[in-house]
């Protein structure tokens, strides 16, 4: 059998600021899209990249269990600081996005929100996502992506030189819904809008968020 791929993901100071800018995320409207992404969520979730927790006091009382994979360590400490305080129960464990750590079929539904810009492979983990969703069961997401209008989409590819570097491997241009389409997820429902509460969040005002299913 082959061993697993290392857990082990360190941006200490990236980590920080992230945790740090959280809340005010979502005062400044993520918290709605948050509510968005998980509404209507039932079962068993696997939320992959929860960082430091920010999506735990939004889900719906109709979850079972969720079960939050993230590999940061300054960020899985946070997100087990938050997950008493969760509506539903939370477990937070050490974990990639490529090889997670529960059973195929396992879930009704993964969470991947604000994380696939940052993953090494993102057809990769949304295969392994896909591995531990049972038949029929859901993707929800919400993340930022590549621009379509010509201008920021050409400053999207100047920054991405040096924006993964500064922002815990974040890259700025990628075409995610296609990515998750590639891996096999079928997008029911898919909402383009850009979101920019303020001038520094241009880079990355481009998001999609929706929902795909895993074919039976």
């Amino acid at each position: 059998m082959p061993a697993r791929r290392s857990a082990t993901v360190h941006h200490p100071l990236f980590a920080r600021f992230y945790a740090r800018i959280a809340d005010a995320a979502d005062r400044s409207g993520v918290g709605e899209h948050r509510d968005e992404m998980l509404s209507g969520l039932t079962g068993r979730v696997v939320e992959v990249g929860c960082g430091p927790g920010t999506n735990f006091a939004h889900y719906p009382d109709t979850v079972t269990e969720v079960l939050a994979v993230e590999p940061e360590s300054f960020l899985r400490d946070r997100a087990a600081e938050a997950a008493p305080s969760a509506g539903v129960p939370v477990r937070v464990v050490e974990g990639i996005a490529h090889d997670l750590p529960c059973p195929a079929g396992w879930a009704d539904a993964a969470v991947a929100s604000l994380v696939l810009c940052s993953v090494a492979d993102p057809v990769d983990a949304l295969t392994e996502m896909r591995r531990v969703v049972r038949p029929g069961g859901e993707l929800r997401f919400y993340e930022h992506v590549g621009a379509d209008t010509p201008k920021l989409a050409r400053l999207q590819r100047r920054l991405d030189v040096a924006w993964p570097h500064l922002a815990g491997g974040c890259h700025l241009t990628r075409d995610t819904a296609a990515a998750i389409e590639a891996a096999g997820w079928e997008v029911r429902d898919i909402r383009r809008f850009e979101f920019r509460p303020c001038a520094m969040a241009a880079p990355v005002a481009p998001h999609i968020l929706g929902r795909a299913t895993n074919p039976a």
